[in-house]
């Protein structure tokens, strides 16, 4: 198999994509957190404390495991072997990693590096985590989200001495710590960080910038991540080059897209228990996650608007048959509202003042900061607890609204998402890490970049064979006619 990572390899000069908005304040509702990141995606389960025997906060226990080591902090390691079975079940999906692995066998792309991580700790990403140590990595690990952590799969991790922090149901104060147990070691400083929402590149900024002169690159996946590197970006104050991993081609159109449209639907059913047939749903924001809700509900007979700001994303749901209006227009007569703007601020109070009884609001969203959750907290209104992930918001005269997941991202918090889909994202991660980690001196300055199209296009190539998929070759006269290499890339840099 031909190594992608080979430093020979000559990529075309990427194009560098600004972002003009700033970085989005976020604000947890419950948990009273200022990060970004760590409320707003990828729960499997509830917020509640529905164990109180396990409260006792994993800070405060002895833990080793059956190898000596404690350099690690979790809910309980005795959940290892359940936790290994899963991430087992997750190879099998995850194909273009486990090659990745078999490639690496006599050459080890990430040898010397040392990647401080903050993403989401599932059975997925632990797939992802090993990967990276097979490839001659050295990682230590926090989790972006309180509520995200597969508690077994944390216990599996750290029953093989990998260094995680992390557990389901972290407070404020338990989330900025994971991330600096992870930095904050003596004589282990990071020179790669792999972040999701960028709390783990945030804190490293705010509290040990000397770390920066060892850093080779940042990657990040989020769009919170993002905003926040092109905040810094801006400002002249990103002093390592970014690998832009959200907007790559196979993260939007896979991820985003895919991703969705399969897990809305399930998210709707296990939380609200939700007949679609006839409902009128809102669905803000026509990017690649508001096309895949938008497919998914109108294939089950939902009527769909959509509400765009950006008049090409308006015409292309206008085109696929929904009907473009404003929240305010068709607000008081919807059964759901869905937010995937990754915006704020999207569904304010005035909105939900006005909407029908028994309305459901949710995001889809990356950020917790679409819909105004804080709003929602005042004296007049009565929050009453259904069930995990779900909450009723009562109104002086009786009415209410269904709030799903305290805002956050509905699908990653109430439900699970494919692992196939998944696998193309971590896919894309860790071949961003091994093009940083390898570039020569002066290929990236300090800025955000795309990833190179050659290697977005290997990852899809990496996942063709599930599907016993054969691509068709360019023939000599073919690829001179096209100006193409034979090889690929076959899209220019800026195709998104």
């Amino acid at each position: 198999m031909r190594k992608v990572y080979s430093l020979q390899i000559q990529y075309p000069e990427q194009t560098r994509e600004f972002d003009s908005r700033l970085t989005k304040t976020g604000r947890r509702s419950l948990s009273h957190s200022i990060s970004h990141s760590s409320t707003d995606s990828n729960s499997s389960g509830g917020s509640d404390a529905e164990n109180p025997e396990e409260e006792v906060s994993p800070r405060d226990m002895q833990q080793m495991n059956s190898k000596g080591s404690r350099d690690f902090c979790i809910k309980n390691i005795k959940l290892a072997d359940f936790g290994r079975r899963e991430i087992e079940l997750a190879e099998d999906e995850m194909t273009a990693l486990m090659a990745l692995r078999k490639a690496a066998q006599g050459e080890k792309p990430l040898a010397g590096a040392k990647i401080v991580g903050c993403t989401h700790v599932t059975a997925q990403t632990a797939v992802l985590f090993e990967t990276l140590v097979v490839l001659g990595a050295q990682c230590r690990w926090a989790a972006c989200n309180i509520y995200s952590t597969q508690d077994e799969v944390a216990a599996a991790l750290a029953e093989q001495a990998f260094p995680v922090f992390a557990w389901k149901g972290e407070s404020e104060d338990d989330f900025w710590w994971c991330i600096d147990r992870c930095v904050n070691v003596e004589g282990w400083e990071p020179n790669m960080i792999l972040d999701d929402g960028g709390d783990m590149t945030h804190w490293i900024y705010k509290k040990y910038p000397h770390l920066f002169k060892k850093v080779k690159g940042i990657v990040e996946e989020s769009i919170t991540g993002i905003h926040r590197l092109h905040h810094l970006s801006k400002a002249g104050k990103l002093c390592v080059p970014a690998i832009n991993v959200n907007d790559s081609v196979t993260k939007q159109k896979f991820d985003n897209l895919y991703c969705c449209r399969e897990s809305i639907l399930d998210s709707l059913k296990k939380t609200a228990d939700i007949m679609f047939g006839g409902k009128q749903v809102v669905v803000c924001g026509y990017g690649e996650v508001g096309k895949g809700c938008s497919a998914a509900l109108k294939a089950m007979g939902s009527v769909v608007y959509v509400t765009e700001i950006d008049p090409i994303c308006a015409l292309q749901a206008c085109m696929d048959g929904f009907r473009l209006t404003k929240l305010g227009d068709v607000v008081r007569q919807v059964d759901m509202v869905i937010t995937c703007t990754g915006n704020k601020n999207v569904v304010v109070r005035e909105h939900m003042d006005l909407m029908k009884n028994g309305c459901v609001v949710c995001n889809m969203g990356r950020s917790n900061t679409e819909i105004d959750v804080s709003s929602l907290r005042t004296p007049e209104l009565v929050w009453q607890h259904v069930r995990a992930q779900v909450d009723h918001i009562i109104w002086p005269d009786g009415r209410r609204i269904v709030l799903l997941a305290e805002g956050r991202v509905l699908n990653l918090s109430s439900s699970t998402v494919p692992i196939y889909v998944l696998s193309i994202t971590a896919t894309t991660q860790a071949l961003a890490l091994i093009e940083l980690f390898n570039a020569p001196e002066g290929r990236y300055k300090q800025d955000v970049y795309l990833l190179p199209k050659k290697l977005d296009e290997y990852v899809a190539s990496l996942h063709l064979h599930t599907f016993d998929a054969h691509l068709t070759e360019l023939t000599d006269e073919q690829a001179k006619y096209m100006g193409l290499s034979k090889n690929g890339p076959f899209k220019p840099s800026y195709y998104r």
